[in-house]
């Protein structure tokens, strides 16, 4: 079966695919069928997750998947959250030449924002935040009945970068129970520990069971 993933992130895509190799499905990344990126103009995982899966079922005519994920940090009221991508500002487009480049740049300023944010917050547990991941898979752009599943990965940011592995907040991300940021994590680690692994998770029953994968 083929699903569309809204998304033309490249390591999203090549994480969803590990995640989900022993489901009959065949993952395409929007950007390899013409399809245009959704506006996300809510202020929810859920609801631009659901936009995103509906836009690119609309464009595929057919079965589509979207990530709506961030980093939310308590004391920050939950920031950066559905802006996580661009805390810092979208960059222009001539920041860089292509779009991973400009990926890693933005995520450079976003990292940058957020330590200067959290300057006032120095104990560890004034720093405590977690990396969601929100799911949603349709069958048609009008499916009635959209899968929805939500993972959640607990943790805290540190006063500095460590680590050279993932991408995003990764470098700053402790995870006390493993003892590494996620940027220090082996992919196969953290595909098995991640919020996206945890949703993914959660989806898979709802696939096998709505879907009969």
């Amino acid at each position: 079966m083929r699903l569309v993933l809204a998304s033309n992130n490249a390591k999203k895509l090549k994480e969803l695919r590990a995640l989900l190799q022993d489901l009959p499905l065949d993952l395409v990344a929007q950007g390899e069928l013409g399809i245009a990126e959704a506006e996300e103009p809510h202020l929810t995982f859920i609801e631009n997750a659901l936009a995103k899966a509906r836009h690119a079922a609309a464009a595929c005519g057919g079965a589509a998947i979207a990530d709506d994920s961030g980093l939310c940090v308590d004391a920050l009221g939950g920031a950066p959250g559905v802006i996580s991508s661009h805390y810092a500002g979208e960059l222009p487009s001539s920041a860089a030449a292509d779009r991973e480049a400009r990926r890693a740049l933005q995520d450079a300023a976003n990292n940058t924002r957020l330590l200067q944010a959290l300057q006032p917050y120095a104990e560890p547990t004034a720093r405590r935040a977690a990396f969601v991941s929100t799911l949603v898979a349709v069958r048609h752009a009008q499916d009635p009945q959209p899968l929805v599943a939500v993972g959640r990965w607990p943790g805290q940011i540190l006063a500095a970068p460590r680590g050279s592995q993932g991408f995003g907040y990764d470098p700053l991300m402790f995870i006390p129970e493993l003892g590494h940021t996620v940027a220090e994590l082996p992919a196969e680690v953290k595909n098995v520990h991640s919020h996206r692994a945890r949703a993914v998770g959660q989806l898979r029953t709802l696939l096998q069971e709505a879907w009969g994968l």
